[in-house]
């Protein structure tokens, strides 16, 4: 059940680089190859340092057996490990996969906490980098959407460490190292469902034999270093160019680029926002509120009165008068 020497050697050097080997981490372990070969690959690499959780959304009859499945595949590996059931008020019946994303990542942050782990690793690999790539290409994101998914980050709404030490690698040697240390391994039926954008996008790239998947995934590589370049420019821009008077942000945008712009326009109705419960805004939402400034107009979005023109201000809009 022990991975090849020579794979473990490589997903150590990939994991290091992440996080200390001295710390203790958490994987997340759905039962699919991805998942059960990360366990593998982490069991090998830091005996003694893992523990492992399987998040059971209670959405298929299949899924608190296969949550079993993986507990006595941890025991046999000697790794601690813990079903997190969701416990759903009413379970979703549209936006299945993005409602079961947030309250996985609620169960596994709350667990790693709860356990005294540094960072939670996941099984994302390369392919599915890819395929997030093309989808946002086709929305028409801009260099943010593009970066794609970061190797480092944090679990949605925790300060735990979330970790992918898997992006270098192909979803068919994810599979082959499952086989050939006799793992069983779950199959979910949402993976073959073309209802899901992701599931059309994947079966549009396995037709697409003259893609390079490795250059696409180094695309996505490079576009996050260029976001990160952009963040960077736009922290000095507004650093020199942004300014308090008691609540109301001024910004000279003098002859800043027009990314930049957009960066400093969306923190700023970020710092300011009222409503929208925190959640960024949208592309185009960006795009009329950027055209709305440069025309000099006036306009409230997020609860944050804009106003444009030669420098443009942010307030706090008064509140809505109740009617």
């Amino acid at each position: 059940m022990v991975p090849d020497a020579a794979l473990v050697e490589r997903f150590k050097a990939d994991l290091d680089k992440l996080i200390d080997p001295r710390e203790r981490i958490g994987v997340a372990v759905s039962g699919g190859p991805d998942s059960v070969a990360l366990l593998l690959l982490a069991a090998a690499a830091r005996p003694g340092k893992v523990e492992a959780a399987t998040v059971d959304h209670a959405l298929r009859p299949e899924s608190a057996r296969e949550a079993a499945q993986v507990a006595e595949l941890c025991e046999n590996l000697n790794v601690g490990h813990q079903i997190l059931t969701v416990d759903w008020p009413q379970k979703p019946e549209t936006g299945i996969q993005e409602r079961a994303r947030a309250a996985r990542y609620k169960l596994l942050g709350a667990w790693a906490q709860d356990r005294g782990l540094r960072a939670v690793a996941t099984g994302h690999h390369l392919d599915d980098q890819v395929e997030t790539l093309v989808m946002r290409l086709n929305r028409g994101s801009g260099v943010r959407g593009l970066a794609g998914m970061g190797a480092k980050g944090a679990v949605p709404g925790s300060r735990i460490l979330l970790v992918r030490p898997l992006l270098g690698w192909r979803h068919v040697e994810l599979e082959q190292l499952c086989r050939d240390a006799g793992s069983l391994t779950a199959h979910d039926p949402s993976n073959d469902d073309t209802q899901y954008e992701r599931v059309r996008v994947r079966q549009a790239l396995d037709r697409a034999d003259w893609l390079d998947r490795e250059g696409l995934a180094a695309s996505a590589t490079n576009l996050r270093r260029a976001h990160a370049a952009l963040n960077w420019a736009s922290a000095r821009e507004w650093d020199h160019s942004v300014f308090d008077a008691n609540g109301e942000l001024l910004y000279r945008a003098g002859d800043a680029p027009s990314e930049i712009r957009r960066r400093i326009v969306a923190r700023a109705i970020g710092q300011l926002a009222t409503e929208g419960r925190g959640a960024e805004l949208r592309g185009r939402e960006l795009d009329r509120l950027l055209e709305a400034l440069a025309g000099g107009e006036t306009t409230t979005i997020r609860g944050v009165l804009c106003s444009g023109g030669k420098d443009w201000r942010f307030s706090k809009a008064p509140p809505r008068r109740g009617g």
